[in-house]
């Protein structure tokens, strides 16, 4: 089955990529390797499984991630390339998340809606997207003069003002009245943490959210903003 949030590939590269992605993660916590490991999925999985293998091997992937993470030291030393309170915390944390966001995906791909998550567990993935994704160096989202988009949840905790800039994005937490001093955006955009969290990864329409001020600015961010495995 095709995926439509994935539009190059079918259900098989989905699980793939995933079981891959699993197995990358695990092998750079649990070797554990201090330098990036560049390797090509190909070369991580070694042998792609025959699809009636597909789901157990899958599964087996998943499961050995899981363990990795529970049993590693909290203070392993390893490679890491998003800010978070150690690497243990950070791979954690976006191991969690690539798993959510791709089985939307395969939920999307079988014609079914979105399943519920936690407003917690969203709030968390949209703090992982605009404090630490879209403020790495190099990426695509610039504007100048600068411009500003304030992310507000409505059912948990979460409230971001991201700047972006000519050279590089920033963003904090404004605090919770909105206008307040030094807070101005052009356009506000909130939510339920479930529905912000799927819309600004691109798996939900934006139509979801309500959004106040230049939608044109919620417009470019979608458009530039798109996490990729390299």
């Amino acid at each position: 089955a095709a995926v439509p949030s994935c539009p190059e590939w079918v259900v098989r590269d989905l699980v793939r990529h995933q079981g891959g992605v699993h197995r990358w993660a695990a092998g750079i916590v649990g070797t554990p390797r201090t330098e990036p490991w560049r390797a090509g999925l190909e070369e991580i999985v070694g042998t792609w499984p025959d699809d009636e293998d597909l789901i157990g091997w899958f599964s087996e992937g998943a499961e050995n991630l899981a363990g990795t993470l529970a049993g590693a030291d909290p203070a392993v030393r390893c490679w890491a390339f998003l800010a978070a309170p150690s690497p243990l915390a950070m791979w954690s944390r976006r191991q969690a998340h690539e798993t959510w966001v791709h089985a939307v995906d395969a939920e999307l791909a079988a014609g079914w809606p979105p399943g519920g998550v936690a407003p917690a567990f969203a709030a968390d993935g949209v703090s992982e997207l605009l404090t630490c994704f879209i403020t790495r160096p190099g990426d695509d989202l610039k504007a100048d003069p600068p411009r500003r988009m304030r992310v507000r949840c409505a059912d948990a905790d979460g409230d971001w003002l991201v700047t972006i800039g000519p050279d590089r994005i920033v963003t904090t937490s404004p605090g919770p009245v909105s206008g307040e001093a030094g807070t101005a955006a052009e356009v506000e955009v909130s939510g339920d943490a479930g529905d912000l969290y799927l819309a600004l990864w691109n798996r939900r329409p934006a139509s979801v959210l309500t959004v106040r001020g230049d939608a044109d600015l919620l417009g470019l961010f979608l458009d530039r903003v798109r996490v990729r495995w390299s």
